[in-house]
């Protein structure tokens, strides 16, 4: 949509036709883009979308954004791009830049996608240019959207590199080149796996508070008003998403592949799971029972989203199950969910729904949580996302993570 907005002519590719079918209908299916948008960029005739891949041969520029994923051993399942470059290397035409954009561990554009796109019997730098580029998204940040967020670009060679900042410069407030492919892919990995490591300790940390009569909360404001070298973190139900718990480890293989190994990831890694453990056992102490009924308020991964891929609220919700406890939801970005094969509807919330549980779980702080129905009403609260602070808290009814003085 960016690209469209610039002037340029753009087509969708996908092997997925109900996706096509949406953009077709002017339905969007991402929720930071619009359908108003999507419908005047179809209107404008400078966007199209198709699952048909001739239209690869009629192009000046191929982005690849294809998913990344792990696979069950938790290694890279780079199926996705391979079978997009083995798509493009039928099609390619000589002149075309081409610029991989998902998510990897560095070398992949190098040592994967260029053999393959070479078996066309072109070759990168002289007959077609190269470039790897990661996408920088923050679902829902208004402030950071995509073209005030700089672009990190590289190229198999400076003339690649040359032709993809060309490309982006005319979109993108702020392009930074980097020397190598391997740089750009590297930059991706490192800036997540800050936030991994980083949330990873403050949720360690939150455990902590819990047995020593601290408020964590209250360290971190604390903390926080050093003007120098820190930075705040905040605890939460485990590190969610398709990009932060899935990077580093894309990190780790590369790494174990030259002998090497991060303690850092590994110990982040556990901790994750660890936080989920910790959040599920609390949310029995806390309502007092072996067999609780628990209402779960929130599913996606952040706030004001509909994105419950790889999200830790599913972990809970599923132990909580399995340690058969008595779970609803509700989410009103989610309407349906499977726990354990089986489909689960978000209810209501009144009243009487909130004080016939034993607790309130809060999982996603959305901006509408409806704190003071459930402050009212709830025989107890369990709140992972500070959600109730300061006096709120003096209830009784409400623990909150972190915060040990709330036994």
């Amino acid at each position: 949509m960016l690209l469209v907005s610039k002037g340029f002519k753009v087509i969708g590719l996908d092997i997925d036709d109900k996706k096509i079918s949406s953009i077709k209908n002017g339905k969007s299916y991402i929720s930071d883009i619009s359908d108003e948008t999507l419908v005047n960029a179809l209107g404008s005739n400078q966007f199209s979308a198709t699952s048909k891949n001739e239209v690869l041969e009629k192009v000046d520029v191929i982005i690849i954004c294809v998913p990344t994923p792990l696979k069950h051993d938790k290694s890279p399942n780079l199926n996705y791009v391979e079978s997009a470059a083995e798509m493009i290397q039928k099609r390619i035409k000589k002149g075309q830049l081409i610029v991989l954009e998902s998510s990897t561990y560095p070398g992949t554009t190098r040592d994967i996608v260029k053999p393959i796109l070479e078996k066309s019997g072109l070759f990168v730098g002289r007959d077609f240019h190269l470039a790897y580029s990661p996408e920088r998204v923050d679902p829902g940040n208004k402030q950071f959207e995509l073209e005030n967020t700089p672009k990190v670009v590289g190229g198999i060679t400076a003339d690649c590199k040359d032709k993809a900042v060309e490309l982006y410069t005319k979109i993108y407030s702020d392009v930074v080149p980097v020397s190598s492919t391997e740089a750009a892919e590297f930059t991706k990995l490192l800036e997540n796996t800050y936030r991994f490591v980083n949330i990873s300790f403050i949720n360690e940390m939150a455990m902590m508070c819990n047995e020593i009569d601290v408020n964590l909360w209250e360290v971190i404001n604390a903390a926080s008003t050093k003007p120098y070298g820190y930075h705040p973190f905040y605890p939460g139900p485990g590190i969610s998403g398709h990009c932060i718990p899935v990077d580093p480890l894309y990190l780790q293989f590369i790494m174990k592949q030259k002998g090497l190994s991060s303690q850092f990831i590994h110990l982040s890694d556990q901790m994750n799971k660890e936080i989920v453990e910790f959040i599920v056992r609390r949310t029995f102490e806390i309502a007092e029972k072996e067999k609780p009924s628990v209402l779960i308020y929130g599913l996606t991964y952040k706030k004001d989203i509909g994105d419950i891929r790889d999200s830790r609220a599913i972990d809970i919700f599923t132990q909580l199950v399995e340690k058969e406890a008595q779970v609803t939801y509700h989410d009103p970005f989610v309407p349906e969910v499977e726990i354990n094969g089986e489909r689960k509807q978000s209810i209501a919330l009144d009243p009487q729904i909130i004080s016939e549980n034993d607790i309130v779980l809060i999982l996603t702080d959305h901006t509408n949580i409806p704190a003071e129905l459930f402050a009212e009403n709830a025989k107890a609260i369990f709140d992972t996302r500070a959600v109730y602070m300061d006096d709120s808290l003096n209830k009784g009814n409400i623990k909150q993570l972190g915060n040990g003085l709330l036994v």
